[in-house]
């Protein structure tokens, strides 16, 4: 039998137990639901990411094909052209080469190796900037912006066209040489010619041909330019540069084989806002009958005369050591005779002991005298000088 005390006490355990179970089960729903939460956020998170980038990618797709749609439509200017087609002002200053082009034109003969080449187009530069200021009453300014050594055929295929080629001959030389005058120059002088206003932009180079008047005016400056380059050749060398034709195709200005060196001297001429450029080219054919003036490094190319070296090399030239060879007698063999000589064989010499010696040096007679005994040796008495014959 249970007390009544007894049975207190167990239903307040009971109580207490059910309590914690219930309390259990509370706590468990509680975290399952706070789990649940916490995925649900963060699959929306990643849905959100997801969304955010495809909608980033899609802008930046559709900026990409509407910035090609108004680059396709864009119109490239004149120094992007000339870029595209090989023709870079600016790369071509910098003179700077690949691996390919070098070894390419290591075969050429730099400038530098004539060094008066400099001098005579600096003196052209000079000459020039006068001629043509009276030529066009405008201030001119002539500019000497590169000489370079190319082959010839590279040189026809880089030039930017239109553009005049006057072919000219050296009439002392015996061969020709190429004047290229550029569009922008072309326009200029006929502009400055014609009475053109001061300060007005650089004409646009229109796909048209040259009309009979920009041609003459045109030849009429090159008339100018060679009198100016004969001039400039005048103390080194005096020729006569004449003007032969003006062409506007390479083709027809071929004055040399492709393969052949050829020199190119670039000009730059402004007339204030306007101006062009000016290459001349000369190939080494044509420079070859000055060539050894070309060599020297400055005008003549004489030294003073140096009284200590003068005597300083006399007196080394007495001290030379030089053979004496006495010539008794020759005789003249042929080759099959020479080849059956052997240990043995006997040379008869028509000399005799009152024959006249020969003193050579050097296979040049120099005295003639007697063969005698002195003592233990052979001796030579020298009994005349023999004297070189003048020619």
């Amino acid at each position: 039998m249970t007390s009544p005390a007894d049975e207190e006490d167990q239903d307040a355990l009971a109580a207490e137990g059910e309590a914690s179970v219930e309390g259990d089960d509370a706590g468990g729903d509680a975290g399952g639901e706070d789990e649940q939460d916490d995925l649900a956020a963060e699959w929306e998170s990643m849905v959100g990411e997801g969304k955010g980038e495809g909608e980033g990618e899609k802008g930046d797709v559709e900026d990409d094909v509407a910035g090609g749609a108004r680059d396709s439509t864009r119109v490239l200017n004149q120094e992007e052209i000339d870029s595209l087609l090989g023709f870079d002002e600016e790369h071509e200053e910098t003179g700077d080469k690949s691996g390919i082009q070098a070894i390419l034109s290591s075969a050429l003969v730099s400038y530098e190796r004539l060094p008066m080449l400099e001098v005579v187009f600096d003196r052209l530069v000079r000459l020039m900037s006068t001629s043509l200021r009276n030529f066009t009453s405008d201030n001119v300014e002539v500019s000497l912006d590169n000489i370079a050594s190319i082959r010839f055929g590279d040189y026809l295929n880089s030039i930017p066209l239109p553009a005049m080629l006057s072919v000219f001959k050296a009439e002392e030389w015996d061969n020709f040489g190429l004047i290229t005058v550029d569009s922008s120059l072309i326009y200029s002088i006929v502009d400055v010619l014609l009475g053109g206003h001061r300060g007005t932009a650089a004409m646009r180079i229109e796909g048209r041909p040259y009309t009979t008047i920009e041609r003459s005016l045109v030849e009429r400056m090159v008339h100018v330019m060679l009198s100016d380059l004969s001039a400039a050749f005048e103390p080194l060398s005096p020729v006569t540069f004449r003007f032969d034709r003006l062409e506007t195709n390479p083709r027809f200005a071929t004055i040399s084989r492709p393969s052949n060196a050829a020199i190119v001297t670039r000009l730059r001429i402004d007339m204030e806002d306007r101006g062009g450029r000016l290459e001349l080219l000369l190939p080494y054919a044509t420079l070859e009958p000055v060539r050894e003036l070309l060599l020297q490094s400055f005008m003549g190319e004489k030294f003073g005369r140096d009284s200590i070296w003068e005597t300083h090399l006399a007196e080394e030239l007495w001290l030379t050591e030089v053979d004496l060879e006495a010539v008794v007698d020759q005789q003249i063999m042929r080759l099959s005779d020479v080849f059956d000589l052997k240990i043995g064989s006997r040379i008869m010499f028509s000399a005799t002991p009152d024959s006249v010696v020969s003193l050579q040096c050097g296979n040049i007679p120099m005295y003639s005298g007697v063969m005698g005994r002195k003592g233990n040796q052979i001796a030579i008495r020298i009994e005349d000088r023999i004297e070189k014959k003048p020619r």
